[in-house]
């Protein structure tokens, strides 16, 4: 405690308080997420994977030695809040790394933090984080300081309907598969729509025009009408929580079945058991589940669990071992850094280039092996995809495929 009132004195008097100077002594992390907003379904999971992480590392030694100072903010999924955040805490001499989680805010902020070299580590997998130079002219923006674990959400959906178009033949089907994507109009489900389309029209499907679905719960039958008409054989959930639970009902409703094919938040045991009854449910996961058995690296995860859950008894959904993940990552970089200048968000970024095929210490099994360059952002381009189920509000989940893509040129940053 006496560090942290020190760090805090320093900024307000003016005084430099630099992670490259000293010994290290602490850095400071800045932690954004939603727990309350629009996507708090789901965030408060991711969230308290990162924060249990943050403070296990903190308690078994930092970075060699550093401390991490964080604060986590509930930012409730606003832009603005988001931005308004990170400048505070760029405001700070000492800030190194974020944690951050949606896509509108994290797009928002990639040339702040480009300019400022800030690695981000988000929750959110849009493709355009994933060029770091711009060399694909559909490149929104270079991200240099844009880090992610797991597939973009334009790989995972390509993943997805490489499944559907081999699920479409095995299934007897005839001419070509219907294919829609379901979102709000909004960076996040938005982020994979036009390259999962284009993929999915490579690859033979029709594909119909996007059926818009507010991120808000709601009575969404019309919208369903608009699937059962079109013939939609695997829509493409890009929403999450309460809107896909609404939209699966309201569907189930009027008839409308097709096979629904959901991002990465959107699949997982508590939309599941909330829709109560459901099949063919397919999406993917980047992590081991909580009670799958024989993987090492779970031993880590139940002990970081502990941090916030000391009987050590409570089911942490997928979402909260991607932040560990996320946050190890981070970690790991880190350590690089120390060891090779002083722990800068400059040596950071660095240390995210200096290994390949890479699973932190600790989380075998639990993380999958990632490669980021300098060239190309794409950490993993392997996808698991499962298939979930529901009956009763009871639900099952089990693995169908890996999907291991192609880094494609044009693929990258789209």
């Amino acid at each position: 405690m006496k560090r942290l009132i020190a760090a805090t004195a320093m900024v307000a008097t003016g005084l430099s308080f630099s992670a490259a100077q000293a010994d290290d002594d602490m850095v400071f992390v800045g932690h954004l997420m939603d727990i309350t907003g629009a996507t708090g379904f789901i965030g408060k999971f991711y969230a308290d994977g990162v924060r249990d992480a943050l403070s296990y590392i903190n308690t078994h030694g930092g970075i060699d030695g550093t401390v991490l100072d964080s604060e986590s903010v509930d930012y409730a999924y606003k832009v603005p809040q988001a931005i308004a955040n990170y400048k505070k805490w760029r405001s700070r001499n000492d800030m190194v790394a974020m944690q951050g989680w949606g896509t509108g805010d994290t797009e928002a902020l990639i040339s702040f933090v480009a300019k400022d070299e800030v690695p981000v580590y988000s929750a959110s997998y849009s493709g355009h984080l994933t060029d770091p130079t711009g060399k694909n002219p559909k490149t929104a923006k270079p991200a240099p300081y844009n880090f992610f674990y797991g597939a973009s959400y334009s790989d995972a959906c390509r993943a997805l309907v490489q499944w559907a178009a081999e699920d479409w033949k095995q299934s007897g089907g005839s001419g070509k598969p219907v294919f829609s994507h379901i979102g709000d109009n909004h960076p996040y489900p938005n982020a994979p729509k036009e390259a999962c389309a284009e993929y999915a029209t490579e690859l033979g499907f029709e594909v119909t025009a996007p059926v818009v679905v507010s991120m808000k719960p709601g009575d969404f039958k019309a919208q369903c009408l608009t699937l059962k008409e079109a013939g939609t054989n695997y829509g493409y959930l890009g929403n999450l929580g309460p809107s896909v639970v609404s939209l699966v009902k309201s569907c189930d409703t009027v008839g409308a079945s097709p096979k629904w094919l959901a991002n990465i938040w959107a699949g997982d045991y508590e939309t599941l058991k909330t829709i109560g009854d459901v099949e063919n449910y397919i999406f993917p996961a980047m992590t081991s589940f909580w009670t799958d058995e024989g993987v090492p690296g779970m031993d880590l995860v139940r002990e970081i669990s502990k941090m916030s859950d000391r009987s050590g008894e409570e089911f942490r959904t997928h979402h909260y071992i991607r932040g560990i993940c996320s946050a190890y990552y981070m970690k790991e970089a880190m350590e690089w850094a120390k060891n090779n200048g002083g722990i800068t968000g400059a040596n950071i970024k660095a240390g995210m280039y200096a290994r390949q095929n890479w699973v932190p210490a600790g989380l075998e099994g639990v993380c999958m092996e990632a490669t980021w360059t300098a060239e190309d952002h794409r950490g993993i381009n392997t996808v698991n995809i499962y298939n979930g189920s529901a009956k009763g509000g009871e639900a099952t989940v089990e693995k169908v495929t890996t999907v291991t893509l192609p880094r494609r040129d044009d693929w990258l940053g789209y």
